[in-house]
């Protein structure tokens, strides 16, 4: 498979992100913790040039510890504050307000010289789509959310918040880049729901689903599907819409239905704790 997704509203959400950088200190991206690497958008490098960056390890809970930290030293090396993140349940939520004022320390204290002691760190909320933006702005936000008056960046779909006296946050759109050089990129953003299902082959993604778990994560599979795993990944997606009762009218196996199955549980973890990168991989 070759997946290749930037509808046109990507190009102009980019733009106005152009724009709104100019307004904010900061820059918190987020990422998924499976695929940290995959799930960052290059182009947020080139925009968050002298800004301070956050990196938030969101889905934390879907990996290992040790994917976690291994992430967390590989971007602290690189100079990122890292937090790392489930926003559903809010396991690392309350550090944020502390982190943002920590990554912002040379702002307020440059502030502080001039006499400017009130001003808030503007920060923008950026990532691709489906990395759960808007539910980390609700779990930092709480109850409080709000929107900071008539300024620009409100309109046009955009949303200023206001967390507290000292910071607040632009809320901006998923998006991704035109064009992914890597074919694995591609297929790994698929596998985890970044790109837009309905433009997919599900029984082709799953099957290559099924030749990349059998590649890395061997028997995994077949241990929670309780099946016997084959080379041919066909044969195996076969085996799952056995053993699950995928079926079609007149018991016809449903290779849809189990293809969907199989990506639902694998977002879920459900299959289990999987990383699809590491720091440092040649």
């Amino acid at each position: 498979m070759n997946i290749q997704w930037y509808p046109g509203h990507m190009t102009k959400a980019k733009r106005m992100m152009q724009e709104d950088v100019k307004l904010v200190d900061l820059i918190i991206e987020l990422v998924d913790a499976r695929v940290p690497i995959s799930s960052r958008n290059p182009d947020i490098d080139e925009l968050g040039k002298n800004k301070s960056r956050i990196i938030i390890l969101n889905k934390s809970d879907l990996v290992s510890e040790k994917a976690n930290e291994l992430w967390s030293a590989y971007f602290e090396a690189k100079g990122y504050y890292v937090i790392k993140t489930n926003s559903k349940s809010g396991t690392g939520i309350k550090s944020v307000n502390a982190v943002i004022t920590d990554a912002c320390k040379e702002k307020i204290e440059r502030d502080r010289k001039k006499g400017i002691l009130n001003r808030p760190i503007r920060a923008m909320v950026a990532g691709i789509p489906n990395v759960g933006k808007s539910t980390f702005i609700n779990a930092v936000a709480k109850k409080a959310c709000t929107k900071t008056g008539n300024k620009p960046g409100v309109t046009k779909g955009k949303q200023w918040i206001r967390l507290n006296k000292s910071v607040e946050l632009l809320d901006t759109p998923g998006i991704l880049w035109p064009k992914f050089e890597d074919k694995l990129v591609g297929l790994k953003l698929a596998f985890i729901g970044s790109i837009n299902d309905q433009i997919l082959d599900s029984t082709e993604l799953a099957m290559e689903l099924i030749k990349y778990l059998s590649k890395h994560y061997s028997g995994t599979i077949g241990e929670f599907y309780g099946i016997e795993e084959d080379e041919d990944a066909f044969k195996t997606l076969n085996s799952i819409a056995d053993s699950r009762k995928c079926l079609k009218k007149g018991n016809e196996l449903d290779y849809d239905k189990a293809a969907l199955l199989l990506l639902d549980d694998f977002r879920a973890a459900r299959i289990g704790k999987i990383v699809l990168e590491w720091p440092y991989e040649s």
